[in-house]
């Protein structure tokens, strides 16, 4: 049996890696938040459930590497954000004790989590909005406007602005923590892609954001379009993607798929992704083990909705945790 921490399991995307990784027989899943009220905790067996610090504690990493050694744990998944760039920067100290992270390298992550430094990473190798720093000589450029203002590091649209005209640009002032980026017209799809360890890609999922609440989808369909999958499989490749992303694209007028960003994790939306053919989590787990991975995974056009499922238990179950409210943890991941 292999043994596998997934953290952040209060999300969607750790909630996803939970479901898909219990299904293996091969595979014994331990799960965590910083929540004792987080809904993943309670999918697997009551000794199996831990609670870890916020992933911006100093003591993060060094708990959840202690966890992992005490509970004999190989394979690593975390699935927020703010885990990512404290876990990959010490991925040799956790690799010496048998330890696989499930997640992107530190070059990657410095590419991916700042968008000024991904239009750099990737200008070349598929199409890059403009993009310029919020300094004097960005606000200055010559911009068709309306144009984007949005935060260099965040995920989602937190932050995101529409400006009409250059009075409103330069009434923002500056700022190194913002970029001005050309604004994209046409619609905007997901790419959910898995990357092998020699960086060619076994899976490229396109799909839509046909409903969102609170950041997340609650409803979407992948898509069969080969300049789609094309698109991300660049992006993927210009970042030296190894393992999974999603690769946000948006056309342009001319209809040509665009970056937006590339968020180095699992996201929300994984299930649907799972259900059209391709199970990221469990191939990346093989990848990561060494076991036969197909060069290639196709995938079906497949729709979806999604609802709140309850899991219920005993009061006494409920794992004691600092956080008592899910607006709290909810805003860090």
């Amino acid at each position: 049996m292999t043994r596998v921490l997934v953290t952040g399991t209060g999300g969607p995307a750790g909630v996803a890696v939970v479901r898909s990784l219990l299904r293996r027989s091969d595979v014994e899943v331990f799960s965590a938040d910083m929540d004792g009220w987080a809904s993943g905790l309670y999918l697997v067996d009551a000794d199996h459930r831990r609670i870890v610090p916020r992933g911006a504690a100093a003591d993060f990493v060094d708990t959840v590497l202690g966890m992992c050694r005490d509970d004999g744990i190989t394979v690593l998944f975390p699935t927020v954000d703010v885990e990512l760039e404290g876990l990959a920067a010490r991925r040799t100290e956790f690799a010496a004790h048998g330890i696989q992270i499930a997640a992107p390298s530190s070059e990657t992550l410095a590419s991916t989590l700042d968008k000024h430094a991904l239009a750099i990473a990737c200008e070349g190798a598929l199409r890059v909005p403009a993009t310029e720093l919020l300094d004097a000589d960005g606000v200055a450029a010559p911009w068709d406007f309306p144009v984007i203002v949005k935060p260099r590091r965040g995920a989602g649209s937190r932050g995101v602005r529409l400006v009409d005209d250059r009075d409103e640009l330069e009434d923002i002032g500056t700022g190194s923590d913002l970029i001005i980026q050309e604004h994209l017209p046409g619609a905007e799809y997901s790419v959910d892609v898995l990357a092998a360890p020699d960086g060619h890609v076994v899976a490229a999922v396109p799909r839509t954001r046909e409903r969102v609440d609170s950041g997340v989808s609650i409803a979407g369909r992948t898509v069969r379009d080969p300049e789609l999958v094309e698109a991300a499989s660049a992006a993927a490749r210009a970042v030296g993607l190894v393992g999974v992303a999603n690769v946000q694209l948006r056309r342009d007028k001319d209809g040509v798929p665009a970056l937006l960003e590339i968020n180095p994790r699992f996201p929300g939306a994984m299930p649907l992704t799972i259900a059209a053919g391709v199970d990221m989590p469990s191939l990346y787990l093989d990848l990561l083990l060494g076991n036969p991975v197909p060069e290639h995974v196709d995938f079906v056009e497949l729709a979806n909705v999604r609802f709140l499922e309850d899991v219920f238990l005993p009061v006494d179950e409920i794992v004691s945790s600092a956080v008592t409210g899910r607006d709290e943890a909810w805003a860090e991941q």
